[in-house]
């Protein structure tokens, strides 16, 4: 039987009955394009491309062309920032400083709503709120 070949922006599957991976498919250590990684992700192209300029660590190789080739680390290290960003309310240049830092992402304990500081930031908070309503009072 022959498999009939993929086409641009086709996903790719993975016949499970037999093992066999369509063509598209790529290992886990296989190096992404910029589309697939796009793709894979759900972030722009464009997005990628800033990112490469503001942060040291994103460094894919580029081959003739200027064509972009993403290495494992670097998919992961992509949707790391994805997360810090959108999910975790970090700016770009918070993320610059952790990364560079060396800090790991910030663990979110289950049920916590994305964006949300600790409990001690939570307590600062109220504590603030109390002395403002303390003071409007008197």
């Amino acid at each position: 039987m022959t498999v009939p070949p993929a086409r641009a922006g086709d996903k790719a599957t993975k016949d499970t009955a037999s093992g066999e991976t369509a063509p598209g498919d790529k290992a886990a250590g296989a190096y992404r394009t910029i589309g697939e990684l796009a793709r894979d992700t759900g972030l722009p192209q464009h997005i990628l491309r800033y990112w490469e300029t503001r942060f040291a660590q994103l460094r894919p190789l580029q081959r003739a062309g200027n064509r972009r080739y993403y290495r494992p680390e670097d998919v992961a290290l992509v949707k790391r920032i994805a997360t810090m960003l959108n999910q975790d309310g970090y700016t770009i240049r918070g993320v610059q400083q952790a990364l560079a830092a060396g800090r790991p992402a910030p663990e979110r304990t289950p049920g916590t709503p994305p964006g949300t500081g600790s409990d001690a930031v939570r307590a600062v908070r109220d504590a603030l709120a109390d002395a403002l309503d303390a003071d409007t009072a008197d």
